[in-house]
């Protein structure tokens, strides 16, 4: 009986796994845990901002409006690279979109979130499904690798002159009160 009772416990625990590996909303809710108790707070202190040359950056929206990092001096550019199939991506979702709903009628913050796969209905369907608004864009030109290596997900931050002055690879927890006090302090510099 003992024996049995092991066994049971062994499939549950390794069914249980397979599921966190294999179903990504599954891994994103595990994740999304771990943020809440701290594990994943995206470090916020203003390092020397670094000079990019955002010109000739462009996005193009869902409705095919085309946007150019170099036209965006003067205001907080908030960029974050994602993908519908990414785990980390789905899990700090939640966090982006508390914080673009803070700042989103802020003239003085620009939110792109760009798909790394470029695919705008996916990923259109996809924050529809999950009751997210946040604005989705696809790369139209390159991006220097400076700002963007292919890493999921990458949060990069210019201030109001242009200047590189966050970049974050992986999972964070954006909707955090000092994070918010990060993107206030960029406004007034």
């Amino acid at each position: 009986m003992k024996l049995i009772k092991q066994n049971i416990f062994n499939i549950i625990v390794i069914t249980l796994l397979l599921v966190i590996v294999l179903v990504p909303d599954a891994k994103a809710f595990v994740l999304r845990g771990l943020m809440e108790i701290g594990l994943y707070a995206p470090k916020t202190e203003v390092a020397a901002p670094v000079n990019v040359g955002l010109e000739g950056i462009r996005f193009k929206d869902e409705k095919g409006k085309i946007i150019d990092l170099g036209d965006l001096k003067g205001k907080v550019i908030f960029l974050n690279f994602w993908a519908t199939w990414c785990p980390p991506c789905r899990a700090e979702m939640p966090s982006l979109n508390t914080l673009y709903r803070r700042f989103k009628n802020d003239k003085n913050v620009i939110f792109i979130f760009a798909d790394a796969d470029g695919d705008l209905p996916k990923a259109g369907q996809f924050m529809l499904n999950k009751k997210f608004e946040l604005p989705i864009y696809k790369a139209e030109s390159s991006i220097p690798e400076q700002i963007f290596k292919s890493s999921l997900p990458t949060t990069v931050i210019f201030d109001k002159q242009g200047r590189l002055s966050f970049k974050h690879e992986g999972l964070a927890d954006y909707s955090d009160q000092k994070f918010i006090d990060f993107i206030e302090k960029l406004k007034s510099m």
